[in-house]
């Protein structure tokens, strides 16, 4: 009997490591930002990934705010407005790339 799927034999690249920075408190739709309180510091153009039941996406950080300013650098204990490339959910986990 054949199979009806075929898995070719290739090597796929491990991931980088995941050190987690923050959890999605809230996520507004129509601008495409999750509010993400931190756990960790984070830097706009630090490479992140975003991970929960149905969310699982990679991405660098381009733009954040606190307070409606706009901002380079967050620390631990910060609540900040990230902008984002894919939809976010209420607990999903915010991960540095490492």
């Amino acid at each position: 009997m054949t199979s009806l799927f075929y898995a070719p034999d290739v090597s796929i690249p491990m991931s980088k490591n995941l050190e987690k920075v923050g959890e999605v408190t809230h996520y507004y739709t129509k601008i495409g930002v999750a509010v993400v309180k931190l756990t960790g510091p984070l830097r706009v153009g630090e490479e992140i990934a975003v991970k929960g039941m149905t969310t699982d996406f990679e991405q660098r950080v381009g733009s954040m705010q606190i307070e409606h300013e706009q901002v380079q650098q967050a620390k631990k204990g910060d609540m900040i407005g990230l902008k984002v490339e894919d939809y976010a959910r209420k607990g999903d986990i915010v991960y540095r790339l490492v």
